[in-house]
């Protein structure tokens, strides 16, 4: 198996999020949780993907790394939309307003990923667009009170009912809307060793 290579190193995921351990592990990856609890605020002239990449950044540099062999994994998402970074909705309101602005239209899905060791550290991010048919009132605030989507960047999870009844067509990675490229991720892993 050409992952065998990773059985030489200590992979760290620095996240407790559900969906990335889910994701590694449905990879076949070994590896152990290590996250960090950092306030994700960006300097103001940032955008897009220059968001992200800071914020995985930001993340690695908070998470010590306690031997040559570790390997760590940290990611940031952020739904880009009309020039402005949805994040995770601070309360329902927030959570209608977003999906709202959503609705009828299409948005990028942006997903960094740093990899760092003790010696180096590489950054990446992976890029998908989205497109939501128009959503009615109705429907954005029963998914909301059924799915209650406070964890999730631009307040929408693609894997739930909001994807299956309001997302006309995606361009790009399924599982970055989800909230971790895994083939981006495993070319990157590989590439991070040979490098």
């Amino acid at each position: 198996m050409p992952y065998q290579i990773l059985n030489n190193y200590t992979l760290v995921l620095g996240s407790n999020s559900p969906r990335r351990k889910q994701f590694l592990h449905d990879l076949g990856l070994t590896f152990v949780v290590r996250a960090s609890d950092i306030d994700e605020i960006y300097p103001h002239e940032l955008q897009g993907a220059a968001i992200t990449d800071y914020i995985a950044k930001l993340k690695a540099d908070a998470i010590a790394l306690t031997d040559e062999r570790e390997i760590l994994i940290t990611s940031d998402t952020t739904v880009w939309h009309e020039g402005q970074s949805l994040g995770k909705p601070l309360d329902r309101q927030d959570a209608i307003e977003m999906l709202t602005s959503l609705s009828g239209k299409a948005h990028e899905v942006i997903t960094s990923i740093c990899l760092k060791t003790q010696q180096k550290e590489h950054v990446f991010h992976v890029v998908t667009a989205v497109h939501f048919k128009p959503l009615s009132l109705e429907q954005i605030e029963y998914y909301i009170d059924q799915y209650k989507p406070y964890d999730k960047a631009g307040a929408y999870g693609i894997q739930e009912w909001i994807g299956l009844v309001g997302i006309e067509r995606i361009n790009g990675s399924y599982t970055n809307i989800v909230g971790l490229p895994t083939t981006e991720l495993m070319e990157e892993l590989l590439q991070f060793i040979k490098d």
